[in-house]
Parts: C-alpha cells; sequence; structure tokens
C-alpha cells in the first residue's frame, strides 16, 4: 500500500487563546487556551459536554467564537486559501451524500481545492478503501466511513490535522492502523489533534494531552505527568512474614492493607502466604526493607496509575452526565454555568425533547459558517 508523502510545507501550529462560546445561557466553551505544537500527537480528552467538539468547530471556523482566538499558523483557518492544503480535518463521519461514491466524494473534494486528481487513489490506496471506491457510501459501515473521512483529511496533504472520535466503529485491526497513522504523521513533523473517548488508544497514541471539562482547561501535559496525578499508584506484596513487614513498611511512611487475612488456628500452614497492598513506598524500597530484615518475599509488584483512572479522578466534578451506582439513578450535579435547560425543553409530561436554544443557534450558525469555510477552502 503507498504511504501518503510527508506534506512539504509542515510548519502548522494550533494556537488557542482565550476561547468563549455561548449559546443563549448556555456556556459550552469558557476562555480556553492551549497550545498544539508539530510534531507530536496530542489527545483532547474530556466527558461528554465537556466542549470539544464546539472548540474544534471554531478552530476550523464552523463556529464563531463568542470571544478569543482560534488560530493556525498565527491567522484563522477561513484566512488561508485553499483549506484543505493547510488543515485536514474529520469530524463527522456521517456527513457525507449516501448517494455518491468514495471515489466521487474525494474528487468533488479535489476539484474544489484545485488539487492532482492522483492524490483520490493515493488516499483511498491509504486508508484501505481502493477496492470498495466505487460504492455508494450509504451502504458503507460506519468504520468505511471513518476510513473515507481519514482520506479526506489526508487529501490535501496539510501539515494540520483534527481528528474528532476516529476510530469510533473501527474493528481491532482498524484501529491499530489508526493508532500507526497518527504517530506516523506526527513523525513527519505534521501536527495532530485526536479527541477521543477512550483512554486505552490515547495512553499508546498520544504523545501529549489537553483535558476539558464544562469547556475549560483542567490539564495541558505530557501522558507520563498526566497519569502520575492519578494517584493510585501502589504495591503488591506476597510473603508468608507479613507480621515481621508490615511494621517496616508503616515506620518507613507506607500504608498497607491486606488483601486477604492472615490464616489463624492450629489448622493454618505454618508459612502461609499473605498479600498486601501498599501506597506510598514504591517497590524498590519495599525489597530492600525485606532483604536487609532477611524477609522472603514470593511477590513484589509495581502498579501504577492509568491514564483512565487519571482521567476520572480529575473530571469527576466536571461532568454533565453520570451515573450512580444504583441503575437507573442520576445523582444530583453540581452545575458551574447556568443550568441546560437551554440545550433542550422537555415538555412537563416527560415526552420527547424538542430542539432548544443551544441546538437551533448551532444549527443556524453551522449553515452560516459553512459557505463562508468552502470559499476559503478554494
Amino acid at each position: 500500500m503507498p504511504r501518503v508523502r510527508p506534506s512539504s510545507n509542515v510548519e502548522g501550529v494550533i494556537e488557542v487563546n482565550g476561547l468563549s462560546k455561548r449559546y443563549g445561557d448556555v456556556v459550552a466553551v469558557n476562555d480556553l487556551s492551549f497550545t498544539v505544537p508539530a510534531g507530536l500527537v496530542t489527545g483532547f480528552l474530556g466527558p461528554n459536554g465537556a466542549g470539544k467538539s464546539t472548540t474544534m468547530r471554531m478552530i476550523l471556523g464552523l463556529n464563531r467564537p463568542t470571544s478569543g482566538s482560534a488560530l493556525v499558523d498565527g491567522r484563522p483557518f477561513t484566512g488561508w486559501r485553499a483549506g484543505l492544503r493547510r488543515v485536514g480535518a474529520l469530524l463527522d463521519a456521517g456527513d457525507v451524500h449516501p448517494g455518491r461514491s468514495a471515489r466521487a466524494h474525494l474528487s468533488a473534494l479535489a476539484r474544489t481545492n484545485g488539487l492532482p486528481h492522483r492524490r483520490v487513489h493515493e488516499v483511498l490506496e491509504e486508508v484501505g478503501l481502493a477496492d470498495v471506491a466505487r460504492r455508494r457510501v450509504g451502504g458503507f459501515s460506519l468504520g468505511m466511513r471513518q476510513r473515507l473521512g481519514i482520506a479526506a483529511a489526508l487529501l490535501g496533504d496539510p501539515p494540520v490535522l483534527l481528528f474528532d472520535e476516529p476510530v469510533n466503529g473501527l474493528d481491532p485491526e482498524g484501529v491499530r492502523w489508526v493508532r500507526g497513522l497518527f504517530r506516523r504523521l506526527a513523525a513527519e513533523g505534521r501536527t495532530v489533534l485526536v479527541s477521543s473517548h477512550l483512554m486505552s488508544e490515547m495512553e499508546h497514541t498520544a504523545d501529549r494531552l489537553v483535558v476539558v471539562g464544562r469547556g475549560e482547561l483542567l490539564a495541558e501535559e505530557t501522558v507520563a505527568e498526566f497519569s502520575a496525578r492519578g494517584g493510585r499508584a501502589r504495591v503488591t506484596v506476597r510473603t508468608p512474614q507479613a507480621t515481621r513487614l508490615v511494621p517496616l513498611m508503616t515506620a518507613a511512611g507506607a500504608t498497607v492493607t491486606a488483601d486477604d487475612p492472615a490464616p489463624d488456628g492450629p489448622a493454618a500452614p505454618p508459612h502461609a502466604t499473605q498479600a498486601l497492598t501498599v501506597t506510598g513506598l514504591p517497590a524498590p524500597q519495599v525489597g530492600e526493607l525485606a532483604f536487609h530484615h532477611h524477609i522472603v518475599l514470593h511477590e513484589l509488584a509495581a502498579h501504577h496509575a492509568s491514564l483512565e483512572e487519571a482521567f476520572m479522578d480529575l473530571t469527576a466534578d466536571h461532568a454533565d452526565y453520570r451515573a450512580d451506582a444504583q441503575f437507573g439513578h442520576q445523582p444530583p450535579k453540581r452545575p458551574k454555568h447556568p443550568p441546560a435547560a437551554a440545550r433542550a425543553e422537555v415538555d412537563a409530561s416527560g415526552g420527547q425533547a424538542e430542539l432548544g436554544t443551544f441546538e437551533r443557534i448551532r444549527r443556524q450558525e453551522a449553515h452560516a459558517q459553512a459557505k463562508a469555510w468552502a470559499e476559503a477552502a478554494r
């Protein structure tokens, strides 16, 4: 399969400065600032409703900010001519006419952006859709549509790429392919911004993270730095001499809990192994304590905080939609901004929600800005 060649004009950096967006009384994005550098994969994380998609749309000029700015190489995206040569984006894999073939869809984009027709074949090969290029998109699976959306993003060979939930619908092979593709694009010096709800994928794909909650910045740092926020690093110890080891570890500042009670009574084996969970003391120090005091260890394993644990800890108070442990119960939220009544107005009988101010304004704005974006892309 031929590879999409490295861009000849790699230089793009995304700068978001004091970006805010209101829909009526609802604050979707609030004074958000961050930078997406070239040469790295930046993961864009946040709970549902955190403002990720709205932010991406403002970067692309599809939504007009209430205040602040979103710049690509120092200017708004709409200020660039031939937009697909500057920025490639996948925001909605379903935003393709179902009656068109994959080839026809990409050919239309190539013509309107002054791109050579050979790029259509190159990107279809790159995403694995060359054999179905003449099939109508309406018959594509979600995973195939995602691949087509990625092909459209790559079409102009741009130095800047944005992907909103790109692995949705992909099978394991497709997820692995996307992971390698994003890392390769970044290695070529491109700017890659990827939003996702799959923490495991971000752990294996992203170099750095931008985390938002209720439209505000919560963290901007490397994956390793963010994972360390989890505060759940722990050590598992198994020893037949727990009664000797536990006081030593406690004296060294550790907190020790027994995973299973020590066997007791006349029937207990003389050297029964007990499992312990240790926090506040790293595994090497636990091992040194045991060694110096001639204590036998059957297991000594360090468990580091995962990206998912760190994410859940950081965003626990910034999620609009959370489920209680009890099935069907929605715990009360602690709204940071005005209530979300503007997003949907539900009739008193609990029936179907009608489009409220939030969705109505978003759609009107999207129609108005789509024309401007298309003109800028020429």
